[in-house]
């Protein structure tokens, strides 16, 4: 197994560009582990399965084969041959994704499809229980957090530059619902790690925190 750096926490935290950029910095495999769920909850939807039939989302999830790559500020995202990197980006589908990973099932075969790609690869893998249950064993675990208003001004700003029409009021209680999802769920809830290093990042511009997980990486 090559070397693994989990990177865990709530919405809207800083994670995917964090994590985006240290992949780079490092030329490590990013991989979005979000970015799967919200994956399978779009192709669910397309296939007409109910998003809470998570024996049919899983058997679904059983046939997807994923690629990450990372263009600039972008990371795009294949499934099975198609990119699903703008569909799967929207504030609604982040809320699906939200229901579908509630499922025990749904997660047991998307968290061993994380573990074969983070096998092959030095990878940076960033989630919500990539620390604790996909790779417990991670070389470094960092859990990333901030407050709940400034997490949601990040991802207003973020769906609005997407031109999504949504409102901070929207996006705040959408973030709330999902945090209370999350970490409630009876499987792999978002948690730090027992050993995990917690850096808020509130207040801070994305190269102070770079430069921070920089210092505890050897």
């Amino acid at each position: 197994m090559g070397r693994i750096i989990a990177i865990d926490g709530p919405s809207g935290a800083g994670k995917s560009t964090i994590s985006r950029l240290l992949s780079q910095k490092l030329g490590f495999m990013y991989i979005d582990t979000g970015a799967m769920y919200r994956t399978a909850a779009l192709l669910a939807l397309e296939a007409g399965i109910d998003l809470s039939d998570g024996e049919k989302v899983a058997a679904l999830c059983e046939s997807l084969s994923f690629s990450f790559r990372v263009e600039g500020d972008t990371v795009f995202v294949t499934c099975n041959g198609r990119d699903v990197t703008r569909a799967i980006r929207t504030h609604e589908m982040g809320m699906h994704a939200s229901d579908v990973s509630k499922d025990p099932r749904v997660r047991a075969v998307l968290t061993e499809l994380q573990r074969e790609l983070g096998r092959k690869h030095d990878a940076i893998l960033e989630g919500r229980d990539i620390g604790t249950v996909v790779f417990p064993q991670a070389t470094y675990k960092f859990y990333l957090d901030a407050s709940v208003e400034e997490r949601a001004r990040r991802r207003h700003k973020e769906l609005t530059t997407k031109g999504e029409n949504v409102s901070l009021e929207e996006v705040e209680e959408a973030i709330r619902k999902r945090d209370y999802n999350d970490s409630t769920r009876q499987v792999a809830p978002l948690k730090p790690a027992e050993d995990a290093i917690i850096i808020d990042t509130t207040g801070k511009d994305i190269p102070t925190v770079i430069q921070e997980i920089l210092g505890y990486i050897k």
